[in-house]
């Protein structure tokens, strides 16, 4: 399987581009990003790229590929609707629509939040934005789309927040974030079991679009 990462650099990136690189199953894996990750590996290639609205300058290096691990975000914290809305929804639709008309076979993973709105009505903006996200990609003529939906992440094997003070608090509640990963499914998974969890899913398939914490610990 050969597959395109977006948001490498991130937490949840970085937990899945690991992932990616240690299975034998995966032979190749391009990241498009604005920086580098820093990583070197023999099945891993980097495109840096800078326009995320826009990406015909790239799209001859955009073919070919079996699955998109779409794991760009932001934090809504501060932000207005409309720049949320950009670098939430107008981004991910820009990347998918290309990847789409590319790659009609692709299978299309998305990462979104638990509490995500499918209604795009209820009062939290965020959720609302990531609901109409995960509608519109649904629509998109791929093999298949899938929506994942986790609740707490506890970075494993090196995984870092890029948030100092997030990562400080990561460090300290990790024994708990440990303890509630195993008694609370529901509300808590890993790094690795999030990675691994996209991979099986873009290789074999599930019955559901819609992923919560409680699918991606059972898968």
């Amino acid at each position: 399987m050969k597959v395109i990462l977006f948001g490498a650099t991130g937490m949840v990136g970085q937990g899945v581009l690991r992932e990616c690189l240690i299975d034998p199953g995966i032979e190749r894996v391009l990241v498009v990003g604005r920086s580098p990750t820093g990583r070197t590996h023999a099945k891993l290639s980097e495109i840096l790229h800078d326009d995320f609205t826009d990406f015909s300058a790239i799209e001859s290096q955009l073919a070919g590929y079996d699955a998109c691990f779409f794991c760009l975000g932001v934090s809504s914290v501060g932000m207005d609707e409309v720049r949320y809305r950009h670098l939430t929804y107008d981004i991910t639709l820009a990347a998918a629509k290309t990847l789409s008309r590319l790659n009609p076979g692709m299978v299309f993973t998305y990462v979104t939040g638990r509490s995500t709105d499918s209604t795009e009505q209820g009062p939290q903006m965020w959720a609302r934005v990531k609901g109409k996200t995960e509608n519109d990609l649904l629509k998109l003529p791929f093999k298949a789309a899938y929506m994942f939906r986790p609740a707490g992440i506890q970075p494993l094997h090196g995984v870092r927040s890029k948030t100092s003070w997030v990562q400080a608090i990561y460090v300290v509640t990790a024994p708990l974030l440990s303890y509630l990963n195993r008694v609370a499914p529901k509300y808590m998974t890993t790094s690795e079991q999030l990675g691994r969890a996209m991979i099986k899913v873009a290789r074999d398939g599930y019955p559901k679009p819609v992923l919560e914490s409680e699918d991606i610990n059972r898968i």
